[in-house]
Order: C-alpha cells, then sequence, then structure tokens
C-alpha cells in the first residue's frame, strides 16, 4: 500500500509539473507573437550616450558633456505601478536628473516621473529638485530644499526648461520609454524560458528514474 502511494503521489506531481511546463510554454508563445514595442523606432538620444544598460539590471544611464564642462547624467527605471492607457505603455518612469557644473563640487539633482501622453507622445514632470555634495552620501535628515509642488507655478515651469534645455526633451522621453519596456519584456522572456528549461529538466529526470 504505501508503494502504491508514492506512485500516485508521483503521478500527481507529474500532471502538475505537465500543466506547469504547457502554461509556461503558451505564455512563451504569446510573448514571441507579440512583440508589442519590437517594432517601434520612436524617441532618440539626442547628444546623450548610453553609458549603462545591462541585461542583468532594471535601469539604464545616460550621459552628455557639453563643450562647455557642464555634465548631464540621466538614470530611469520602470515604476513598480502598472496603469491602465490607451497608449502603448502600460508603466510610468522614474528618472533622475543630475547636472554638474565645471569648478562646482556640488551637483544639481532632480527626480521625475514620466508618462506616455497619447500614442507616440510622451512627457515629464519633476517631483524634487536638491543639491547634492558629489563626495557625500546625504543622511535623511539633510534638508533636501522645499516640497516641489509648493513652489510658485513660474518656477516649477522654469526649472523645467532648465531641463528642457540640457536635452530633456520628449524625443529623450519616448527613447527612455520604449527602451524600458522593451528591456523588460526580454527579461520576462528570458525569465519564462529559464522556468520552461528548470520545469522540463525535472521531468525529463522523473521519466528517466520513472522508466
Amino acid at each position: 500500500m504505501p508503494r502504491a502511494t508514492q506512485i500516485l503521489r508521483k503521478s500527481r506531481k507529474v500532471v502538475e509539473d505537465l500543466n506547469l511546463l504547457k502554461v509556461l510554454q503558451s505564455e512563451i508563445s504569446h510573448e514571441l507573437s507579440s512583440n508589442s514595442f519590437q517594432d517601434d523606432n520612436n524617441g532618440s538620444l539626442g547628444d546623450f550616450v548610453l553609458d549603462w544598460n545591462s541585461s542583468q539590471s532594471q535601469d539604464v544611464v545616460l550621459r552628455r558633456k557639453s563643450e562647455s564642462g557642464e555634465e548631464v547624467a540621466v538614470s530611469a527605471l520602470l515604476s513598480p505601478k502598472t496603469y491602465d492607457t490607451e497608449g502603448i505603455f502600460p508603466r510610468k518612469l522614474l528618472m533622475k536628473v543630475c547636472v554638474k557644473r565645471p569648478g562646482l563640487s556640488s551637483i544639481l539633482q532632480f527626480d521625475c516621473g514620466v508618462s506616455e501622453k497619447g500614442v507616440r507622445r510622451s512627457d515629464f514632470k519633476i517631483r524634487s529638485a536638491y543639491f547634492l555634495q558629489s563626495t557625500t552620501v546625504p543622511g535623511s535628515s539633510i534638508y533636501r530644499g522645499p516640497l516641489f509642488s509648493s513652489l510658485e507655478p513660474q518656477l516649477q515651469d522654469a526649472l523645467k526648461e532648465y531641463l528642457v534645455a540640457r536635452g530633456i526633451r520628449e524625443d529623450l522621453t519616448n527613447f527612455l520609454l520604449l527602451t524600458l519596456h522593451k528591456k523588460e519584456q526580454g527579461q520576462y522572456l528570458d525569465w519564462l524560458q529559464k522556468l520552461e528549461s528548470f520545469v522540463a529538466k525535472d521531468e525529463r529526470l522523473f521519466s528517466a528514474a520513472a522508466g
């Protein structure tokens, strides 16, 4: 009787694994056939260069250095939240823009959000702006500046134009939206394929042992 129970348990495991394998294969086929972002060439880097885009990380980093010596660095990644939208991209971006002026030790950092505004359109909003000392890591109690939304509208607009003048334009935010959504889709597909291989290998080992 214990022998029969053991066989039943193993059989149940095989059925469950086979079901998981079928679901994984179906999802992989769907992802490969959909290619939601593969044919879209919207956006451009402008004067920025792609400094970091590892297949193992969720973010990208762009850099730009002007003739005056001013340096601008942009880092961005997808927001963890998903939004209902009529456009192409289901997620917004979290973007940081750092501006360093030659001869100054401090860095002006902007924390921003990027979202799609209709098809092939996007915009960014500044959430905070503060100074960092390039050689120190600020503590949680350090004053970082006023709440951005509390600033006068004219000052908010002027700070946004300050970033636009440094290349943070719609072409760039379109590029970031597309690049990061394609990146996440590729990472998801890679994860599915690794999971399929893991489950399939386990199933083959069990079948060999049973045979």
